[in-house]
């Protein structure tokens, strides 16, 4: 333990504590081994993730400002990107990418979970199956998902990133891709980072578009359901279709 020179008579730790020093009940693999892995908090769990930290700060404090602002939370790994993690000491390149590749795992995770009650005649099945993956993001996502005639899903694909308006979404994408699924029924779906699942114009004009040409190509739009902050707009629901 390092001290500094004496300050008002008093002495102040010039550095933190790295993580051999810790107790061994407080240190994140120990504690691990000892009681496993339920017991540990967020900040354990994501400095066994980052493993080393600084000559300043152990992985544990390094965790715990990862965690702190915003939503004070796990939720931070979603909303902090690549370039965001580099800003924070102790954290490069590698650190960064094994950060955003455990938030995108948890995101299959509970995709993966929920996925098991996937019914695409449910259009709260939907909205849950892609709730965890898209509620989080900062710009909007549009995603086309695929079924067979019996309903079956058959996988998905981002058809664009950004605004959903006409600049951004072809038409001809998510045909060509039915097409490669051999779908005969197919749902879109895409989130509202405001939060707000209510549908603009755009939404309305674009969804009315899709339906439109995929019945020229024997394909059937069967909904568009819109993803907010624990909340969906499902156009079938509201009889829009």
């Amino acid at each position: 333990m390092t001290y500094a020179i004496r300050e008002n008579g008093k002495e102040n730790m010039s550095e933190h504590l790295t993580m051999k020093n810790l107790p061994e009940s407080e240190r994140p693999y120990e504690k691990f081994l000892k009681c496993g892995e339920e017991h540990l908090s967020d900040a354990e769990l994501v400095a066994i993730i980052l493993k080393t930290g600084t000559a300043k700060e152990n992985s544990l404090d390094i965790a715990r400002r990862i965690l702190q602002g915003n939503h004070n939370n796990l939720l931070n790994l979603y909303d902090l990107s690549y370039h965001d993690l580099l800003k924070f000491s102790g954290i490069g390149r590698v650190k960064a990418i094994q950060l955003k590749a455990v938030a995108e795992l948890s995101r299959r995770i509970a995709r993966t979970q929920s996925g098991y009650d996937f019914r695409m005649d449910k259009p709260d099945s939907i909205a849950d199956y892609y709730m965890e993956q898209l509620r989080h993001r900062k710009e909007e996502v549009l995603t086309a998902a695929f079924f067979d005639a019996k309903c079956k899903f058959l996988g998905d694909v981002m058809i664009s990133k950004g605004s959903v308006n006409y600049a951004y979404v072809s038409p001809r994408d998510i045909f060509r891709h039915a097409m490669d699924y051999n779908a005969v029924l197919f749902v879109l779906i895409h989130n509202h980072p405001s939060g707000d699942p209510t549908p603009s114009e755009d939404d309305i004009r674009i969804t009315l578009r899709i339906k439109k040409g995929a019945q020229l190509l024997e394909l059937e739009l069967v909904d568009h359901i819109i993803i907010g902050d624990n909340k969906y707009y499902s156009f079938y629901e509201n009889r829009k279709m």
